[in-house]
């Protein structure tokens, strides 16, 4: 064999050699389908009281924050429930007012912000303590207002860059649900 005809063979070799991984790389990339991710209850409380205690503004007139959220799940409906303290304060009393609010919502993706937010937020209680009716109103109506502001800046649970990668493929997370410890989120590879 000539000098030549060994370095045409080299070199097809070295062609079927190429093609023979990047067609074993396309089989993997194919392995790494759709999968579900499970994220525990305790996580996604750690995660959310990280973002918490939160202050807003109402209404011009009163001062709430938020504090010590936790979270619940109601497996049922696919919704979470979440409760929080509240102090609330006001020029129009002296004295900071304490109380309670419970919301629930639906959960959905924000492949944006690579998180899990509320959706379709209602305010199942709003209680501050020693109040009387009309202004349990107003800081009812104060409370809407914060907790609207809450559900959209507020997630619930954001995933790391390196959660949303797999074994050199990108993924999304397309779909969620409650469990009875958590949450599962499907997560399927980028296109």
């Amino acid at each position: 064999m000539t000098d030549q005809t060994q370095a045409r063979r080299a070199r097809l070799g070295q062609l079927l050699g190429l093609a023979v991984l990047a067609t074993g790389l396309a089989g993997c990339a194919g392995l790494a389908g759709p999968r579900d991710v499970d994220i525990p209850l305790a996580k996604l409380q750690r995660g959310l009281e990280q973002r918490f205690p939160i202050q807003q503004r109402a209404l011009a007139v009163f001062d709430l924050q938020l504090a010590h959220p936790r979270l619940s799940l109601q497996r049922d409906n696919d919704r979470v429930a979440l409760e929080s303290d509240v102090v609330a304060s006001t020029p129009l009393v002296r004295r900071a007012l304490t109380g309670s609010v419970m919301l629930s919502g639906r959960l959905l993706v924000d492949n944006v912000r690579n998180a899990v937010v509320l959706a379709d937020a209602r305010i199942e209680r709003f209680a501050i303590d020693g109040v009387d009716g009309a202004l349990q109103g107003q800081l009812t109506a104060a409370g809407n207002v914060v907790i609207d502001r809450l559900v959209r800046d507020v997630p619930v649970y954001t995933f790391r860059p390196e959660d949303l990668r797999y074994g050199g493929v990108q993924f999304i997370p397309t779909a969620i649900r409650t469990t009875p410890t958590g949450l599962s989120v499907r997560v399927e590879p980028a296109k």
